[in-house]
This record gives structure tokens, C-alpha cells and sequence, in this order.
């Protein structure tokens, strides 16, 4: 006698023998199910991050206890009410009732963005999607420079790059706590989105150690940024300082000492002192940054230079040496030292000479004044007494006897009283 065939598939594993074939007839079913207006359901898109977890909701507003269930954007059944026919384990069940059934998926990835399915089975069948939006927060940020070394006033370039991003990223840039402004390029590989901003930075000195940052606006990260220091060569800066005498005049016959610093990138290597426009005096003596002259004299008077030079240039700071009398207590007007790039000689107090012209002019308006006034007042005197009767004479001797006769007659008309 033959022997009973046993049972397979899920009726072995202590499940009722129909009920496979009625989860496929469901899942036929669902396939062909028309679209409804899903009034009486409730869904929201999704936004996550790539490898986060996201969570889809389908809710029913108006339960009646229609079976629930939701698929994916191939139609695929995900869960059947609480069963999950897909073979996928990070679907997870968070929470069934018959007005809720909420899914999580963990460690989301691109392949799962687009549209998901809500239905509810009721007469007639309801049908609500939401979409999952998967963002990429860029791969890599880095910034390129084109010199690692630069000197003041060149312009360098930058480009700062994040690539593989989902959207495409925003790049700003920063020197220090200043905003500037860079030029964007995109590239799309695929569903990724590369994206490279070129900044051309003009340097000068104060650059030198300044932090350039590359900062990164996209919805999948915060804070994301990069920084490169700039590093920049400058010419010396020099400055001259009066050591001795230490406010007061520099008077002859007293000792004057001056010291020269000069910093600059690289460090200056060669410093100078020199008197411009004519020799230094012998008994000057220079060691090193100082200068010292121990007995002032009226011969010393002049300006006097400190040079310093380095890979990059040389600049210079001038000191202008006014000897004064043993007995002089005024503080004075063109004793300076002065700063100025190479070739530039301050020699002359502009200030002073200004007072001389403003005073020169004021001198000629007043002469131009007291001359004018006096030609005026003798013009008019000369009209004044001028010949009468001569104007209606024939000729000029005629002119003559009438001037003498207008004479002898005003003598004539002359009354005595007694």
C-alpha cells in the first residue's frame, strides 16, 4: 500500500495548507487593483540621508478594517498587513493597528529612492503613494593651491572640489572671517554630482598665516569644510629708533645712538647704514643694527639711512639728524625718521616749507595792496590841475595864450575889501 505524500513548502511548517496560495492570489490581485483617490488614506514623502534609516507611514483616517498593505516602487508586496512576503530583512515592522501600518528601512541606499505604495483594500481599492528622496553628502573636500609659496602681490589660484554629491553641492569661501567669491563648475556622473570652485586671491603681507577655508552648503551635511594657511614672502619692514638722547634735542657736543629693525619673510640677511647724499663721517661708528656717534657736531647734520634686504627686495627707513646748539631747549622741527620703500628720499619738511610760500604770497598781496592804492590817489591829482581854455584853441599857440590869459584873468578878477 502506497504511503501518504507529506506536505512541503509552508504547509510543513505548521501553517494552514491554503494559505500560500492565497497570498499569491492577494498578490495577483494587488497587481491589477485599479488606482482609487486614496481619500481615506495618509502618507508623506521621505527625505534621508544615504545609510540612515527611513520610515514609511501608510494611515488609514476612517478605519473599517481593510487589510493595509504596502509596495515597493516594482509593486513588489513589502508587507501584507503584519507579514512581510519580501525576502528583504531590513524592512522592519514598526508599528500595525487597522488604521496604521508604519515600515523602517535601514541602510538606505540609492537603489531604494522612488515611489512606494499605500493600499487599502476597500470598495473601491485605495491607492496612495510617497516618495523616498536619498541624499549623498559629498565624498571628498579638497583644496588645491597653485603655489604652496607666494609673494605679496601676486595672484594665486585656488579650486576646492567635493565630489560625488546628491544634488550637487554649494562651495563658499572664506578668508579668515571674510566672505569671497569663487566660480562653480558641475559635473553629473551617473546620479552623482561633482562640483569644483576656482578662487583667484590677490596676496599681500598681512596674508601671511590667514586660514582660506572651503565650506560646503548641502542638505545631507553640516559643517562640512576644509582650510588651507597661506603662506606669503614680503620685503622687509624697517624702522629706525633714537636710543640716546630718549625724548630730548640732539644737541653738539652729546651722544647720539640709533637702532635699526627690520622684519620681513624671509628674515632680512643684509642691513645696512648709510647718509644720503654724502659720506658717512668717520667718526660714526656702526655695529650691526646700531649706529653711535658719540660727539654731535653741526657737520653731522643730514639724513641717514638703514637698509634691509632680503629674497624678495629691500626697503629702507631714513632719520633726519638736526644738530642743535649746546644751549637750545626748543624741540625740533625737522628732526624725524621716516620709513619709505627704495628710492625714496624725505630730505625736505614739506610742512615747512609750505609756511615759507603762504607767507612769500601774503608779503606780495600786500604790496600789490599799498602800490595800487597810491597810483590811484596821484592819477587823480593830475587831472585835476590841468590847463582850462586850451581845449577850444586852433593850434597850439593859440592853446598857450589862452591858457596864460585864463591865468591872468582869474588874477584879475580878484576883489579886495577893506
Amino acid at each position: 500500500m502506497a504511503g501518504r505524500a507529506q506536505p512541503s513548502g509552508p504547509a510543513a511548517c505548521g501553517g494552514a495548507p491554503g494559505l500560500l496560495p492565497l497570498l499569491l492570489l492577494l498578490l495577483s490581485a494587488a497587481a491589477i487593483i485599479p488606482r482609487g483617490d486614496g481619500q481615506n488614506l495618509v502618507t508623506e514623502d521621505v527625505t534621508v540621508v544615504e545609510g540612515d534609516v527611513a520610515t514609511i507611514s501608510c494611515r488609514v483616517k476612517n478605519s473599517d478594517d481593510s487589510v493595509i498593505q504596502l509596495l515597493n516602487p516594482n509593486r513588489q508586496t513589502i508587507y501584507f498587513r503584519d507579514f512581510r512576503p519580501l525576502k528583504d530583512s531590513r524592512f522592519q515592522l514598526v508599528n500595525f493597528s487597522n488604521s496604521e501600518l508604519r515600515v523602517s528601512l535601514t541602510n538606505v541606499s540609492i537603489s531604494d529612492e522612488g515611489r512606494y505604495f499605500c493600499q487599502l483594500y476597500t470598495d473601491p481599492p485605495q491607492e496612495i503613494y510617497t516618495t523616498i528622496t536619498v541624499l549623498v553628502p559629498p565624498r571628498n573636500l579638497v583644496i588645491d593651491i597653485q603655489k604652496e609659496i607666494a609673494v605679496e602681490g601676486e595672484e594665486i589660484e585656488l579650486n576646492c572640489t567635493a565630489m560625488a554629491s546628491r544634488p550637487a553641492t554649494t562651495i563658499r569661501w572664506f578668508k579668515g572671517n571674510k566672505e569671497l567669491t569663487g566660480k562653480s563648475e558641475v559635473e553629473q556622473w551617473s546620479d552623482m554630482y561633482t562640483v569644483t570652485s576656482q578662487l583667484l586671491l590677490k596676496v599681500g603681507r598681512e596674508d601671511d598665516g590667514v586660514p582660506v577655508i572651503c565650506l560646503v552648503d548641502h542638505p545631507a551635511v553640516k559643517d562640512l569644510q576644509t582650510q588651507r594657511y597661506l603662506e606669503v614672502m614680503y620685503k622687509p619692514q624697517v624702522r629706525v629708533s633714537q636710543n640716546y638722547p630718549v625724548q630730548g634735542l640732539t644737541r653738539e657736543g652729546e651722544p647720539l645712538e640709533l637702532t635699526c629693525a627690520a622684519f620681513g619673510k624671509p628674515q632680512p640677511t643684509d642691513m645696512r647704514w648709510l647718509r644720503v647724499d654724502d659720506e658717512m663721517p668717520q667718526h660714526v661708528v656702526v655695529s650691526g643694527s646700531n649706529l653711535l656717534i658719540s660727539n654731535l657736531n653741526k657737520t653731522d647734520n643730514g639724513t641717514y639711512r638703514c637698509e634691509a634686504s632680503n629674497a624678495v627686495g629691500k626697503s629702507h627707513a631714513d632719520y633726519m639728524l638736526f644738530v642743535y646748539d649746546t644751549t637750545a631747549t626748543t624741540e625740533p622741527a625737522v628732526h624725524d625718521s621716516r620709513a619709505g620703500e627704495e628710492g625714496a628720499i624725505r630730505s625736505v619738511d614739506h610742512a615747512v616749507v609750505g609756511g615759507v610760500v603762504a607767507v612769500v604770497v601774503f608779503a606780495m598781496l600786500c604790496l600789490l595792496i599799498i602800490l595800487g592804492r597810491y597810483f590811484a590817489r596821484h592819477k587823480g591829482t593830475y587831472f585835476t590841475h590841468e590847463a582850462k581854455g586850451a581845449d577850444d584853441a586852433a593850434d597850439a599857440d593859440t592853446a598857450i595864450i589862452n591858457a596864460e590869459g585864463g591865468q591872468n584873468n582869474s588874477e584879475e578878477k580878484k576883489e579886495y575889501f577893506i
